[in-house]
């Protein structure tokens, strides 16, 4: 199937993706309704650690046969050939669609520091809170535990 990737999430070609399908003939092609599974992996958006998990979704498309040269264009539906149907493009469609944008290796991920980049998953770090810009410190006093400040601070 080769590598499929969306914004660093990726699943390798060497990875194992399985589709179930069920075809049924219906008026003017064919129904596939498959469970695809894939192996993906990919980067903490806030830490940047190596994160992986498993992609479970269910789809169902039409393949239909294309009869006139109008119908290549037809982007709703899958092409039927003869007798032959590939679920390569479905299976691709679907792990594309449902690889995750920005992965996180837990909600409670806490990042890295913007000023020395130390992963404050494992502790704070030593470096100074950073200094409030004076535009937003109207907004500080609608945090819980905000304190008011003044504009000229």
């Amino acid at each position: 199937m080769g590598r499929l990737s969306v914004a660093g999430s990726v699943v390798d070609e060497a990875d194992e993706v399985s589709a179930d399908a069920v075809l049924d003939s219906v008026d003017g092609g064919i129904e596939v309704s498959a469970d695809v599974s894939a192996p993906w992996s990919g980067e903490c958006r806030r830490c940047l650690k190596p994160v992986r998990g498993r992609l479970q979704v269910h789809v169902r498309e039409l393949y239909r046969e294309h009869r006139h040269p109008s119908d290549k264009d037809d982007e709703e539906t899958y092409p039927l050939r003869g007798e032959m149907l590939n679920l390569k493009p479905l299976v691709s469609d679907a792990i594309l669609l449902d690889l995750p944008l920005a992965p996180l290796c837990s909600e409670s991920c806490k990042g890295l520091c913007a000023t020395c980049g130390a992963d404050l998953n494992d502790g704070p770090c030593a470096c100074d809170p950073a200094p409030t810009d004076p535009r937003w410190a109207a907004l500080d006093s609608l945090q819980p535990g905000g304190v008011e400040r003044s504009a000229g601070a």
